[in-house]
């Protein structure tokens, strides 16, 4: 796989990490990037992935943008508002890099069509604030053994996870929290969501070209507040109803 001359400058600060170079340029390129979520995470996430070359993206969001998403959402501008989500982020993305495809698809992902849209993808992120649709993607991926990276936030904390078969989202989070609030309730602080979504981003590219060490099996929880990071190792449920030894042996 070649690059024209307008490639080669147009990722040249990538060229020259000896963790990317041409081979690992080459595959984020080739890669196929499923985005569950063109919101707060989604939003800046997707401006990164494209910006850094990766070929093909798919997004999948049901919704249209309001003026509330502004304050965190940066891939929309005040003329979207009203426009569906992944039509207007599609055009952003392709204005930002051409050489990357856009797949936009509103649509809400269910436990009925999850499989089917993350089938063909090589990798998967996670950027919803719905744990049933959560525990969907979560469950499409470990049947498609498709990684996935996992990004929440909500007040002035994020979290990131990279989840490869076992353990899985739901060896973290087995059942819907009782407790369980949206932003649209407790609020977000807007460069949370930036921060978050940016690390969700260098997962992913980490992930493609094989650089450095991964989140994989572990979750990385930011305060923002206290500006301080800590991260913690998930251990496999050998009960998990996505990934348990009684999942896998049916499945």
């Amino acid at each position: 796989m070649s690059f024209s001359d307008a490639e080669v400058e147009r990722y040249a600060r990538h060229l020259v990490l000896r963790e990317v170079g041409g081979p690992g340029q080459q595959r984020l390129k080739a890669a196929r990037v499923l985005i569950v979520g063109a919101g707060g995470l989604g939003a800046p996430a997707a401006l990164y992935l494209a910006a850094a070359g990766v070929g093909q993206i798919t997004l999948v969001d049901p919704d249209t943008v309001a003026l509330s998403n502004l304050q965190r959402q940066v891939l929309y501008d005040t003329a979207d508002e009203g426009r569906v989500k992944v039509e207007a982020a599609a055009a952003r993305l392709t204005a930002l890099n051409p050489n990357t495809r856009v797949t936009p698809v509103a649509e809400l992902l269910t436990e009925a069509n999850a499989r089917a849209l993350v089938a063909g993808h090589d990798l998967v992120l996670d950027g919803t604030d719905d744990f049933a649709t959560r525990f969907a993607v979560n469950a499409a991926c470990v049947a498609e053994g498709v990684t996935l990276v996992s990004g929440a936030i909500g007040r002035w904390t994020g979290q990131v996870g990279v989840f490869a078969g076992r353990p899985c989202y739901r060896c973290l989070v087995p059942e819907i929290p009782p407790d369980a609030e949206t932003c649209a309730v407790v609020g977000v602080v807007g460069a949370l969501a930036g921060v978050i979504g940016s690390m969700m981003a260098l997962e992913a590219i980490k992930l493609i070209t094989n650089a450095g060490d991964p989140l994989t099996g572990r979750l990385l929880i930011y305060d923002a507040l206290a500006a301080e990071v800590r991260t913690v190792r998930i251990g496999a449920d050998p009960g998990c109803p996505a990934c348990g030894a009684a999942t896998a042996s049916t499945g």
